[in-house]
């Protein structure tokens, strides 16, 4: 079975998963690249994004040295937990992907947790 196949997959069936678990609540849906990270609030109700953050930001783009490590995982965590903050969301269910809950994933969840989301 080719990787890509592979990696589909264990997409479709965490989201299946998520879909079962959300109640409703807005899922925080991480794609992580070779070099950068983003992170993105989705509404799958209204089917919209509420708050979007990536180590492209400019703000981030600045202070980061790369956009492919912890230091940047957490600091793109931080600013998607504000903005989502911001715009009335508290409760968000995590969407990890295809990707290991380990790393530069576990980095962004757990500063979204510490900058005020729940999940």
């Amino acid at each position: 079975m080719a990787a890509n196949i592979r990696l589909d997959r264990r997409r479709a069936r965490v989201r299946r998963a998520l879909k079962r678990a959300a109640n409703g609540r807005p899922r925080l849906s991480v794609f992580r690249s070779s070099m950068h990270i983003y992170a993105q609030v989705i509404d799958d109700t209204n089917g919209r994004t509420v708050a979007a953050a990536s180590s492209i930001d400019k703000d981030l783009r600045k202070s980061l040295p790369k956009g492919s490590d912890v230091k940047a995982a957490e600091a793109v965590g931080k600013l998607v937990a504000e903005r989502a903050v911001k715009a009335g969301v508290k409760d968000v269910i995590f969407d990890r992907g295809s990707y290991i809950y380990h790393g530069r994933v576990k980095a962004l969840a757990d500063a979204a947790r510490e900058a005020g989301l729940s999940f």
